[in-house]
């Protein structure tokens, strides 16, 4: 019996035809790219829409739920870092949220977009959902793992940094 791989399952160009596996390939990190940024937009917005969150203390305050966390996270100071201004911090994550689900969204500065969620997954793994047994339980990790192919790959089709990209290519008769 005798084994092959095959060779030909992966287009390096975009713009080239293909079957349907290579259209799959091509789409693949699209379902997580619209998955990623509709999530951290609408967990921006709701962040800066509830009342109760953006305060010092009080129930589902972001003051009183970085107290909480405080003795169970992995690292104790960056939640003593976030308690100077809880309010300011809470700001920070929501903005944040919106700026990398946009940029995710639309394909802009897609790499960047991806790193800032990963950071802010990680950050939030580190302290909120540090104490999550058993550690699947807590989602912050399964979010950092899932920015990490869009750090690596960015958003080469259906985006504005594509398009961005094909513009300079057409400026440049080409050569880029």
């Amino acid at each position: 019996m005798t084994h092959s791989m095959r060779t030909d399952t992966y287009s390096p160009h975009f713009g080239e035809g293909g079957g349907w596996r290579d259209n799959a390939t091509r789409y693949a990190l699209l379902p997580l790219r619209i998955f990623l940024g509709v999530t951290f937009i609408y967990a921006g917005l709701d962040k800066l829409t509830d009342s109760a969150f953006m305060k010092d203390s009080g129930a589902g305050s972001i003051g009183d739920m970085m107290r909480a966390v405080r003795d169970s996270s992995a690292i104790p100071a960056l939640v003593d870092l976030s308690l100077k201004s809880p309010v300011g911090f809470g700001y920070a994550i929501a903005f944040g949220e919106l700026a990398v689900g946009i940029g995710t969204l639309l394909g802009l500065l897609a790499r960047l977009a991806a790193l800032g969620g990963a950071l802010i997954s990680l950050s939030l793994w580190l302290t909120v959902s540090w104490a999550s047994d058993p550690y699947y339980y807590g989602n912050d990790l399964a979010y950092l793992m899932a920015w990490t192919p869009l750090v690596l790959a960015g958003a080469p089709l259906l985006s504005l940094d594509a398009a961005l990209r094909s513009r300079r290519r057409q400026r440049s008769g080409g050569y880029r």
